[in-house]
Parts: C-alpha cells; sequence; structure tokens
C-alpha cells in the first residue's frame, strides 16, 4: 500500500495513493487496521504523518564519510530532528534570516516509520515494527553545525520546515529489497546526489535494533538512516540553496519528494 495523506475539502485524511495518481480514502488508523474504501478523494499532499520523535542518523554512508574525511564510529552516530520541523511535499522550506544562517543545506534521505511501540528490538525482527519507508530532506544550516553548534547537529537541524516527508509512506510488501534501492537528489534539476542504500553502514535493522535498546519507540517514530554524499558543503565551491530553488529527493520504489525554499520575510 502507498498511504498518503491529503487535505480534502473534509480535512486531513488518509489515502491510497494509486499509481493512475488517484487517491482512494483509507478506513480505520494508521498504526491499526486500514482498508481502502475505494472512494475517490482529492487534496494535496501533506506530510504523511506527525513523528513523535524524529531520529537521524549521520555519517551512515560510506562514500559520504570518505567525502567529509571524518571518521565513522563504532557505534551509530543520532542526533534528533524536532516534530514541528516536519512539513511535506510541495510545501516551501523557509529559509532563516540571512543573520542566522545563509548556508542551508540538502540531505536526501530514506526514512522509516515505526508500526508499533516497541523496545529492546533484535534485528532479526526490525521488519516487524516498520510500517514502511518514505522520502526525507534532513535540511542542514551547516554553520549552527558547526562554530554556532556546541558540538551537537540537532541546532542545526531543527528550524521549522527542515523535515520534508513523503510523499507517501510505502508498506513494507510493497519494497522487495529496501537494503538495494537508489537515491538520489536533484537542485534545479541538476543531480547533486547519486547512490543506493546498499551503501548504508549500518543498515535498518542495525539501526532499529540499536535505538531500540532499552529505550521504547513510539508508534509512529520516523528514523532518517543518513545521506549519501554529494552534499552541498562537502563541494568545491560549497553549494547552498537559496530562495526560489526547488529541491527534490527521489527514492527507487517510493517516489519523489520536492520543496521550493523561500526567503525569510525579513530577508525580502
Amino acid at each position: 500500500m502507498r498511504i498518503a495523506r491529503i487535505q480534502s475539502s473534509e480535512g486531513a485524511v488518509l489515502v491510497n495513493a494509486n499509481r493512475d495518481g488517484s487517491f482512494t480514502r483509507l478506513e480505520g488508523e494508521l498504526f491499526g487496521k486500514l482498508h481502502d474504501s475505494g472512494i475517490e478523494s482529492k487534496g494535496h499532499f501533506l506530510a504523511p504523518l506527525d513523528p513523535p520523535t524524529i531520529y537521524c542518523i549521520g555519517l551512515n554512508y560510506r562514500e559520504h564519510a570518505r567525502e567529509t574525511g571524518i571518521h565513522v564510529n563504532e557505534y551509530p552516530v543520532v542526533f534528533l530532528k524536532s516534530p514541528t520541523s516536519v512539513t511535506g511535499p510541495e510545501s516551501p522550506i523557509q529559509l532563516p534570516p540571512s543573520q542566522i544562517s545563509e548556508t542551508i543545506d540538502y540531505e536526501a534521505e530514506l526514512a522509516i516509520v515505526i508500526s508499533q511501540d516497541c523496545k529492546n528490538v533484535r534485528r532479526e525482527d526490525a521488519l516487524d515494527v516498520i510500517l514502511g519507508f518514505t522520502c526525507a530532506n534532513d535540511v542542514t544550516a551547516r554553520n549552527w553545525q558547526s562554530e554556532r553548534g556546541g558540538g551537537q547537529f540537532s541546532r542545526s537541524k531543527t528550524f521549522d520546515t527542515f523535515c520534508p516527508l513523503g510523499p507517501v509512506i510505502v508498506t513494507t510488501d510493497e519494497i522487495s529489497d529496501p537494503w538495494s534501492l537508489s537515491i538520489s537528489s536533484r537542485l534545479n534539476g541538476t543531480v547533486m546526489q547519486e547512490s543506493s542504500t546498499s551503501d548504508l553502514i549500518f543498515d535498518v535493522p542495525t539501526l532499529v535494533e540499536f535505538l531500540s535498546m532499552e529505550t521504547t519507540l513510539k508508534a509512529g517514530t520516523v528514523i532518517l538512516t543518513g545521506t549519501p554524499q554529494g552534499v552541498g558543503f562537502a563541494r568545491k565551491p560549497p553549494v547552498f540553496m537559496r530562495d526560489g530553488d526547488v529541491i527534490e529527493v527521489e527514492i527507487e520504489g517510493i517516489g519523489t519528494l520536492s520543496n521550493p525554499l523561500a526567503a525569510s520575510k525579513s530577508d525580502v
């Protein structure tokens, strides 16, 4: 199933995003039983869910680690994004005022959605607690990741609209091999990142086992699994996103998450 959330005339509703481009309304609960009513709905995409927690993994693609020159740790690098940073497909990523940051970067990521409250999950059981997969963009203010960040990543990544998600959650039964999906990003149509989830250092079962260790993952928890090589700050010269740009994240079998960039009102 390809689960989306749309803003219809009736409000926010869950739908099955059919491959012909139509939406049919889903009845039931996202983390319970869902069935397709067959009733067509119309509207525009919202983020497919409002997660209670967003865990993120840093330096989790081998080639990305190489381009940054940063040593890969024995354990995953974990940080958090605020749930208030979530935004949906086609919604603007709001650039902070220029005095706060002019170094806003893109990071294409495969995101996983946890289906149930769980704790101490073994890696071999990880798929049993995953509802599905979606596209994410771990938008980052690089100056707040470095000199202003105090050694922590979260501040740089948790401004409002800095976590686009969507357009759909593709359930695990629809993706035969989540460990070899092509993943890319395009800035104004130019390919910036191009890789495969086969380049992940810590795979999804490892991440679920690690993050659930003596820690309850609530239903709806989103885990961003890391970004491949080609990010803007590592380029020579660096490339950062500007007002009027459009950034796209595409993942095989899921779709394309597209967002325009919008200047802060104080900079207009």
